[in-house]
């Protein structure tokens, strides 16, 4: 079997994953022919069948089943590969990915990311928006901003703060309702909450509030459309209260109401510690996510 080079093997997973050529171009970026030829190359280098082509797609065979163990292997290994690299690079410029919730992008990190553009012209700024556990692993991202700690051994976790919670209505919304002095007035509400996250369902339930979907009568999962609906006096939501603070036109209610605070984590892989462009942008944003107000 002469040698071939990783490109194939890429090709390959690309297609056992998405079942097509069409679908694995839009997935990896490579186009369909590229995608085709590769195949055919390494069927060819391999004497081995690996797809059945028909109007369903790519089925892989028996031959390419058993391949797919060894090939994600390899793609593990490229990754690592990539992360030693790039942790090795000493130029304090270049691009750094970062990930964030929807919250903290909109609302927190823009002036510290204009901020650190000021003091590091070189480094671009990737900034990803998504409430996902994005894998540092694969390099999706160079930093991570999560509510929840990471636990693999490969990460470095920093807590860099904490958000505290509070419980919100706009003024005019309050006139016309009334303002509720109790979690049981409150729950007569109309309230803004999540649509499949149960995260709001679960911190009320610690509080010892019972209740279920069916209490919010507006539902988003997107955390920035959930609190400008808040913000336009669609309803009671809940919010960090940095965010809130903002907005002169809400309201705090029933502040003594032990709602969790929200921890605030920063993440980034062991090996690009060395890299200077990635662990200056970490410890960038690390000492100015410690100094902002959140956790009052």
């Amino acid at each position: 079997m002469r040698s071939f080079d990783w490109n194939l093997v890429k090709s390959f997973l690309a297609v056992v994953d998405a079942g097509s050529l069409s679908a694995a171009a839009a997935a990896s970026g490579a186009s369909q022919p590229t995608l085709g030829r590769h195949i055919d190359e390494l069927e060819a280098i391999s004497g081995l069948v690996l797809f059945e082509r028909g109007r369903a797609g790519m089925r892989p065979t028996q031959a390419a089943l058993a391949l797919v163990d060894e090939a994600r292997d390899m793609a593990r290994e490229a990754d690592r590969f990539a992360l030693v690299a790039s942790g090795r690079e000493q130029s304090v410029a270049g691009t750094v990915r970062i990930t964030a919730s929807a919250i903290v992008s909109t609302y927190v990190l823009p002036p510290v990311l204009a901020a650190l553009r000021r003091a590091e012209p070189a480094i671009e700024i990737e900034l990803v928006s998504s409430n996902d556990v994005q894998n540092l692993l694969s390099r999706d991202a160079d930093i991570a901003i999560r509510m929840v700690r990471p636990t693999q051994n490969e990460l470095i976790a920093r807590h860099a703060n904490e958000f505290a919670m509070g419980c919100y209505a706009r003024r005019d919304y309050l006139a016309a309702f009334g303002t509720p002095q109790t979690v049981e007035a409150l729950l007569a509400h109309t309230l803004v909450g999540y649509d499949r996250s149960d995260v709001i369902l679960n911190a009320m339930r610690r509080l010892g509030i019972a209740g279920g979907r069916e209490n919010f009568a507006l539902r988003t999962d997107d955390q920035v459309a959930n609190f400008e609906l808040v913000k336009a006096g669609a309803g009671i939501g809940f919010g960090p209260r940095f965010v809130a603070r903002k907005t002169p036109e809400l309201v705090r209610l029933l502040p003594a109401l032990p709602i969790p605070a929200l921890p605030m984590w920063l993440a980034s892989h062991r090996e690009l510690h060395t890299s200077l462009r990635i662990r200056r942008t970490a410890d960038f944003i690390f000492e100015a996510l410690r100094a902002l107000p959140l956790a009052a």
